[in-house]
């Protein structure tokens, strides 16, 4: 996807032709397979929410119902990752001059805040388990456990192929690598309840959920917020990029970099070029090169370039006090020049 944005000087704004917003088709699919995906997980997750609510009852076992607990939870964060995808999708309109993609972000950094709220949560109960400690059918918990370790295998690996480029799958994948762990860690508690009678490695189960569902949710929140915050992409290095741009033929000057994350997957630049005097066919020329391997080597799919003559760059700079200064020193020599002239043509006359 490019933009025509070429302007010489003199062009007026409403000559820009963007189609930074527009969704291409290849965007478009990949997004409806991933939208497909999470309603399967979420599928998924309700059966098991339900399975270890029932279970972790029955049993008796903390770790279990925190389980359920974090599971009810993710259930929350996928509903809002769906709305929040299929409201991205919606078309730029009216003030939504750049469309919705960053609803998604907002949703990815609520599931990462609500991450840590129910390991905040987790922890607190498992030490209160520590106090008071309740006898735990072991043979319950060991069904509830292995139940869990096969439906999150089964949604890791829905998941982990998609995840690596977008944040809101990203966040999904988190929440299932932490209930994998919690389920492995379960697992081994119902072994060793079933084998050793230690009820107090319930609660110590429990506390192992609670870690590793904090620590999942903090590289999902510091990587929304660089989103938010219009941080350059990781995989984006501006100094390159601006390498490339001065060593490119035509190009004299790069002033106004700007690159930013438009998404979790979208990458955005505008900055303004000096070029030497070029034909018309020669700058739309230039400009289409310089984007299409933006796009290539860069992984830019949205670039803005203003092609200046370099002459042009910075000849409006002057400050209003200087310029007021250079005007009347202009002004001053010129009105004394003409007087110079209008005597000597007086002295000649006479």
């Amino acid at each position: 996807m490019t933009i025509a944005g070429t302007r010489s000087a003199g062009t007026s704004v409403n000559d820009w032709n963007c189609s930074c917003c527009a969704l291409d088709p290849l965007t478009a699919s990949a997004s409806g397979q991933s939208t497909r995906r999470l309603w399967l997980v979420l599928g998924l997750l309700i059966l098991l929410w339900i399975a270890e609510l029932s279970i972790g009852s029955w049993s008796h076992s903390l770790s279990l119902l925190a389980d359920a607990g974090h599971l009810f939870a993710d259930v929350g964060a996928l509903l809002l990752t769906l709305a929040a995808s299929w409201f991205a999708r919606r078309p730029a309109a009216g003030r939504a001059t750049f469309g919705h993609w960053r609803v998604e972000l907002l949703a990815a950094l609520a599931n990462g805040f609500g991450l840590l709220a129910i390991a905040a949560l987790i922890a607190w109960e498992a030490v209160e388990r520590f106090h008071f400690p309740e006898p735990v059918l072991s043979l319950p918990l060991l069904l509830g456990a292995g139940l869990g370790l096969l439906v999150n295998g089964l949604n890791l690996k829905l998941l982990h192929k998609h995840s690596a480029h977008d944040l809101n799958l990203q966040g999904a994948f988190l929440h299932v690598v932490a209930d994998v762990a919690s389920s492995v860690g379960i697992l081994v508690a119902a072994l060793v309840i079933y084998g050793l009678h230690w009820l107090w490695i319930d609660a110590v189960a429990s506390l192992m959920i609670a870690c590793l569902t904090g620590l999942s949710a903090l590289p999902l929140i510091w990587n929304s917020l660089e989103v938010l915050l219009n941080y350059a992409p990781r995989s984006v290095d501006p100094a390159l990029v601006r390498e490339f741009l001065e060593s490119s033929p035509g190009v004299c000057q790069v002033q106004k970099l700007h690159i930013w994350s438009i998404a979790s997957n979208r990458a955005g630049l505008c900055a303004q070029l000096a070029i030497k005097p070029l034909t018309a066919a020669e700058r739309d020329r230039l400009q289409s090169q310089l984007q299409a391997e933006l796009s290539h080597a860069f992984g830019i799919q949205d670039s803005t370039l203003q092609l200046t003559n370099r002459f042009a760059i910075g000849a409006e700079t002057l400050h209003p006090l200087l310029e007021g200064s250079l005007r009347a020193q202009i002004s001053t020599t010129t009105t004394t020049t003409l007087s110079g002239l209008v005597r000597g043509c007086q002295e000649i006359t006479s």
